[in-house]
């Protein structure tokens, strides 16, 4: 059971989200962001959507904005306006009578993740994904030159090439994930990607003790848990660690 859906982000555009729910009883609802670059559509997130949906949790999944479906311009995206795209899609669940919910977030969607739910007080458990303790790691993808760029500066993810603002560099220093991850003060989940390329053991586990999380690993997986073996296993332990702590 699917259906799309569109709302207006934190930066006045559209952007697009698909809800996913359970035939029978729902259990309780997850909101989620997806990776840096990605989109709602990347099999990260549906099989991670699909799982849900089969053991009855409803799924809102969408797009930052600039990205997949949504309106907007990439290049003028930073963390900032990720943080306030899941605050509107967060709203946006309550408004259509699918929330309170879970914050689930892959990679930096879980960093912004983390930061959004310190202020979402309907929130009532924060899932990590591969993701880093500090935003400004992700500076090990941008070209070495790209803090003394005063103009856009193309960034190469899997392939493919992304214009960014220099504004995104300046946002990176403007937010603590340890902080909000140490005053959360709800029930959070840190799973590690065994085989992780991209952020490294030390970020996750680092992110897990600030906010005294519960760990978990995926032996072998990569960033995006490319195998079915691994999505599979990632899976089962995101339906049953949600399923012990949903509360309504």
């Amino acid at each position: 059971m699917q259906e799309t859906i569109r709302f207006v982000g934190s930066g006045g555009h559209e952007l697009a989200a698909v809800v996913r729910r359970p035939e029978g009883e729902v259990r309780g609802s997850i909101l989620m962001a997806h990776c840096f670059t990605c989109s709602k559509d990347l099999h990260t997130t549906t099989r991670l959507a699909d799982a849900l949906a089969d053991a009855g949790w409803v799924s809102f999944a969408f797009d930052f904005t600039g990205l997949g479906g949504s309106d907007g311009d990439f290049a003028a995206t930073t963390v900032s306006t990720n943080v306030g795209d899941l605050r509107r899609a967060a709203l946006t669940m309550l408004q259509n009578r699918i929330g309170p919910c879970m914050l689930l977030g892959h990679s930096l969607g879980g960093a912004a993740a983390v930061l959004a739910a310190a202020s979402l007080k309907t929130v009532d458990g924060v899932i990590c994904i591969a993701s880093p303790a500090d935003v400004g790691h992700i500076r090990h993808l941008l070209p070495a030159d790209a803090d003394e760029r005063a103009d856009r500066f193309t960034v190469d993810v899997g392939g493919r090439a992304f214009r960014l603002d220099p504004g995104f560099l300046e946002d990176l220093d403007a937010h603590s994930v340890l902080d909000a991850a140490a005053g959360l003060g709800r029930p959070m989940l840190v799973v590690e990607a065994g085989a992780d390329a991209i952020v490294d053991r030390a970020q996750t586990r680092a992110l897990a003790a600030a906010g005294g999380a519960e760990t978990a690993v995926v032996d072998g997986a990569d960033h995006l848990f490319t195998g079915i073996d691994h999505a599979r296993k990632l899976a089962d332990i995101v339906v049953e660690w949600a399923s012990r702590h949903t509360t309504r």
